[in-house]
């Protein structure tokens, strides 16, 4: 997929930014007259969102809403205490672990805010979310520059343009970051390679070029580095030399959002989401499958819900996985087997968040929902968006009543939890903290621009980078 076709869709779309499609619109003619926002299918008549074990939950109309189970009604459920976060290796967290309650961002106000080099501008995108190793966070901004800044103060250690300068990547923004425990900064890039560097300097210790673009951030074990691309291809490669040593391809998807998952790694297991709805699992040593699942709907009713795509990054918890696709599937595994657990109607291009009895989500419509870990039983749906409504478009030639573009209302991306509150960012430059067993707004703070990536822990800081290019430290 070009550079071309990636960004075509988007010209259309400017109010949205990571929802951004590539599509070849061979798929989807007048893309740009598509509303962006749907409502989503959800559960049965009782309970809402609910599967027995081992069963797929059937989805109902994709223009019905998520509700409630009737039978959590008043139910209460367990938060685990607040523990540190030393440090926020790759993308989702630390390696080998899974915070669920962090203890940070406990007077909730903008610590220090630094530039990070180009922002979002045109066609280019911020889509990196940075990563730490407890004294220094790294970022990479919109062209392809990695910088270095000290978690406390703020102060910039170093910076690093890595960008080709080649005219076909022009429009080659995103990728991402991952550290090493030997203190090593791997970055993948959709202007075509993948680098390591040497944390601590920024030296550039080998960089290799790939014929398609990285826009996910990439995983790293003792042995690979490994990355997706934007043709639904896993990449391993060799840590110390950058040579692939072998790849694996998913089904070819021409219609996907920008926003791009990294994979999880998990012992010798590598799960591995793509844009056409699969997760696969596959052996690191040599990618060849264990299983796959599709997060797909059996029937979709519109263009938009044609989109599969699993652009939050997966969950893998206690032997699960949770998963949420575009399409409007959000769906707990078996991590061995791949077999589903249950399966809720609600769409997403976020990733979910795993907190003592419970997972939320965030779905594409603005709306925040709280499922049982076990059963996907939901306890309660809040609509971030309540009281802002869509605004209305003019009809033809003026005339007459249009229709409620939402592509006009926030977009929102997370959740964390911190100091036992959940907190989102929005494209309005708002950092909101909500409370965990209602959903009620607890605190909102301005942090300066437009935010479509969620934000990450370290120490008693959360970080979050910005659409114009800026990183945010919120104490």
């Amino acid at each position: 997929m070009t550079a071309y076709r990636m960004t075509a869709f988007r010209r259309g779309m400017k109010g949205a930014s990571l929802l951004a499609m590539g599509v070849a619109c061979v798929m989807m003619t007048a893309c740009s007259s598509l509303p962006l926002l749907n409502r989503l299918g959800g559960g049965d008549e009782d309970d809402g969102a609910r599967a027995s074990q081992g069963q797929r939950l059937s989805i109902v109309a994709f223009e019905q809403k998520v509700e409630p189970a009737k039978s959590l009604k008043g139910v209460g459920y367990y938060i685990p205490p607040v523990q540190p976060v030393a440090n926020w290796m790759m993308a989702g967290g630390p390696q080998d672990a899974i915070i669920q309650n962090a203890d940070a961002a406990k007077s909730f106000r903008v610590a220090w805010s630094k530039s990070i080099g180009a922002g979002g501008k045109g066609e280019n995108q911020v889509l990196a979310q940075p990563v730490s190793d407890g004294r220094l966070i790294y970022t990479l901004d919109g062209e392809a520059r990695v910088s270095a800044f000290d978690v406390n103060s703020g102060s910039q250690a170093w910076s690093v343009d890595l960008n080709p300068k080649i005219k076909r990547d022009k429009l080659g923004f995103g990728g991402g970051l991952a550290l090493s425990q030997d203190g090593k900064l791997y970055v993948t890039s959709g202007f075509r390679f993948i680098a390591a560097l040497d944390a601590s300097s920024g030296a550039t210790l080998w960089q290799k070029s790939v014929d398609t673009q990285l826009h996910a951030a990439p995983v790293v074990n003792d042995k690979y580095v490994m990355a997706t691309d934007v043709d639904n291809q896993i990449f391993a490669f060799n840590r110390e030399t950058g040579d692939m040593d072998w790849t694996y391809q998913a089904i070819a998807e021409p219609a996907r959002l920008l926003k791009t998952a990294s994979p999880i790694l998990s012992g010798e297991t590598v799960y591995a989401p793509f844009s056409s709805g699969e997760l696969v699992a596959l052996n690191t040593s040599n990618g060849q499958p264990q299983w796959t699942q599709v997060l797909a709907k059996s029937t979709r009713t519109n263009a938009i819900s044609e989109i599969r795509d699993i652009s939050g990054r997966p969950v893998l918890y206690n032997g699960t996985i949770f998963a949420a696709s575009h399409s409007g599937v959000f769906q707990a595994m078996n991590a061995r087997t791949g077999e589903p657990v249950w399966s809720v109607a609600a769409d997403s291009v976020n990733s979910p968040w795993v907190a003592g009895d419970v997972v939320f989500l965030l779905t594409v419509q603005g709306e925040l929902l709280t499922a049982n870990r076990d059963s996907g039983l939901v306890y309660w749906v809040k609509e971030l968006n309540d009281g802002k409504a869509a605004k209305e478009s003019k009809g033809f030639f003026g005339i007459g009543k249009g229709k409620k573009d939402a592509r006009k209302l926030p977009q929102w991306s997370g959740p964390v939890m911190a100091n036992s509150r959940l907190v989102l960012v929005n494209s309005e430059g708002q950092a909101v903290a909500l409370d965990p067993l209602t959903g009620d707004k607890v605190e909102s703070i301005n942090i300066g621009g437009a935010a479509y990536i969620a934000p990450i822990v370290v120490g008693d800081k959360l970080f979050v980078v910005t659409e114009n290019g800026k990183l945010v430290a919120i104490q």
